[in-house]
């Protein structure tokens, strides 16, 4: 049987997605560490030193059809800015996660996030037939909470104490999501978006 989630290149103005490869590894280290994005308490960037480990995860949750990551290129430079992905992959019933996205300092909040989400889930609705996308994030990470709002997306609630981080920190998931009913009206509020240079 043919999988669900099969490696697709996605393409708009600012960026272009491509699946990850384990050749892009110098780069996307070099993305990181403008910034030094690891450093940050609530998120999960991957350092120089555990990059492998971090593109191993990925690739090995592609092979079991959990996941499809993307690296992220700025079509402008034709550098790689950071990553995304599918994640929780569930071909059963239609659904999927956008999460572990990241991006160098110097792009944050350029248009390039909004950019991409919009590609993720043009295919996801449109490709996949996803009857929902979900979002999670860390419930400190307010920047990425109120850009998950800022795509049109709702917040379902929050799986209090739903992980331990590496430091032994409990971690509060706020979940979002977008349904399929609800696509139409994000994607003219995106396209809006994009058309007058919004932000991330």
């Amino acid at each position: 049987m043919e999988p669900w989630l099969k490696p697709t290149t996605l393409e708009g103005e600012l960026v272009r997605l491509e699946p990850m490869h384990k050749s892009h590894k110098v780069d996307l280290v070099f993305a990181a560490s403008d910034g030094k994005l690891w450093e940050l308490w609530y998120t999960t960037v991957p350092s120089p030193p555990n990059m492998d480990s971090y593109m191993d995860v990925a690739l090995s949750e592609q092979n079991a059809g959990k996941s499809l990551p993307f690296t992220v290129i700025d079509k402008k430079t034709n550098k790689i800015i950071g990553s995304t992905r599918y994640l929780n992959a569930d071909s059963k019933n239609r659904r999927v996660e956008i999460g572990a996205t990241w991006y160098a300092q110097r792009v944050q909040r350029t248009g390039i996030n909004t950019e991409c989400k919009y590609l993720l889930l043009k295919h996801a609705f449109e490709t996949l037939n996803c009857i929902a996308v979900e979002f999670r994030t860390h419930y400190h990470n307010f920047p990425s909470r109120n850009a998950i709002l800022r795509l049109g997306a709702k917040q379902e609630g929050i799986l209090r104490n739903h992980r331990i981080d590496e430091h032994g920190n409990l971690r509060d998931t706020v979940l979002f999501s977008i349904l399929d009913s609800e696509w139409k009206t994000v994607k003219t509020s995106l396209e809006f978006k994009m058309k007058r240079g919004g932000s991330k």
